[in-house]
């Protein structure tokens, strides 16, 4: 894999964000990584302002139009993200709801069910380490689910200390 994008929403500090980070830098040729904990993304405001007023563009304006930018420049992203409640917590709810300008409104049907329109021809691959305690089977449903609403690929769900298992499913 030549271009790894990391998103990261713990705090730059946490061993375990080193770790992954070391690890996840050694399966790639070039990597970015974007720390968002200090940033205040905030959550999708559902004003559909991306899909019919500036297409492409979300309407909130807090620093989010980086990771937008980002994600159609890289060949993969990976997620580094807290839980609560045995989910990932807000932090990274946030960054995934805020995808939404990469899709158009508009749907169509794919193997029998509705998907939207992507908005650029490009291939969205999206993996997810997490810290803390979480339903892996779950995780790697919803990780599934998401990825077929933008007609990208799930690279998995994984404890943030399985950095190898995402890197596996990326080269």
């Amino acid at each position: 894999m030549k271009k790894l994008l990391i998103i990261n929403t713990l705090p730059e500090d946490d061993p375990a964000v080193s770790s992954a980070l070391e690890a996840l830098g050694r399966g790639a040729e070039e990597v970015r990584v974007i720390h968002t904990y200090e940033k205040n993304l905030r959550p999708c405001i559902g004003c559909n302002a991306c899909w019919l007023v500036t297409p492409g563009v979300c309407a909130v304006k807090d620093g989010y139009e980086e990771l937008l930018k980002a994600y159609l420049a890289y060949d993969a992203t990976v997620f580094l993200s807290g839980t609560a409640l045995n989910f990932v917590d807000y932090r990274m709810k946030n960054v995934i709801d805020r995808t939404l300008p990469l899709v158009t409104m508009y749907t169509h049907v794919v193997d029998g069910q509705f998907r939207h329109v992507p908005r650029y021809d490009k291939k969205l691959r999206f993996g997810l380490l997490y810290s803390g305690s979480a339903d892996t089977a779950y995780l790697n449903y919803w990780m599934e689910r998401v990825m077929l609403n933008f007609g990208g690929e799930n690279m998995g769900a994984y404890p943030i200390d399985h950095a190898k298992e995402v890197l596996s499913c990326i080269s």
